[in-house]
């Protein structure tokens, strides 16, 4: 893909590689009501697309100005696309709001891998594994993915979980147990 091939500086400039965390924000972003009408890869993929076109005026810095840029991106060609399909408009409230959602379940991804070390390195790591996390969310089945995801980073309670997906406690907790397995396996390869 051409955002693999962009470079800034002499180096590669791969945006490719933040497509599941972009992804993972955009699903966490999305109004579920607007889902079966927006597909949250097809976001991303504008995104990227915005980003490449884009990014002779990026000042590349490390992964974390990079994941902000695209977060900004995203959270712009979110509420552009919640506009057109006419259920909110396109207020500075809104933008704001949706603003703030992205960039709190990007804090809620960094949480669930948290560390108490905050030096530039430990950040660095940090935000590197909140890549890989996010490619490894994509590597487990849509109802693992989805139970972790509500649990874990909507941090809804089990109650709430079940109701939103019309899941037993018990069918709900062994797929949660059985994501978590596949998910550390994943972030081990």
């Amino acid at each position: 893909m051409a955002a693999r091939e962009a470079s800034q500086g002499g180096e590669p400039f791969d945006l490719e590689r933040f497509r599941p965390y972009l992804r993972l924000l955009a699903e966490m972003g999305l109004d579920r009501k607007l889902r079966p009408i927006l597909d949250p890869s097809d976001v991303v993929q504008e995104t990227l697309l915005e980003a490449y076109r884009d990014r002779e005026r990026f000042t590349r810095g490390g992964d974390a100005e990079v994941a902000g840029w695209l977060r900004r991106i995203l959270s712009n060609n979110l509420a552009d696309l919640v506009k057109a399909h006419g259920r909110a408009k396109r207020d500075v409230g809104r933008q704001r709001s949706l603003d703030d959602a992205i960039e709190k379940s990007s804090l809620r991804l960094e949480k669930w891998l948290a560390a108490s070390e905050s030096s530039p390195s430990r950040k660095a790591i940090r935000h590197e594994e909140v890549l890989r996390l996010a490619a490894a969310l994509y590597t487990l089945p849509e109802d693992e993915r989805e139970v972790l995801m509500l649990r874990h980073l909507h941090e809804l309670t089990m109650r709430e979980l079940c109701a939103r997906t019309g899941r037993s406690t018990a069918e709900a907790a062994r797929l949660i147990q059985k994501g978590l397995l596949g998910l550390r396996k994943a972030m081990k390869a």
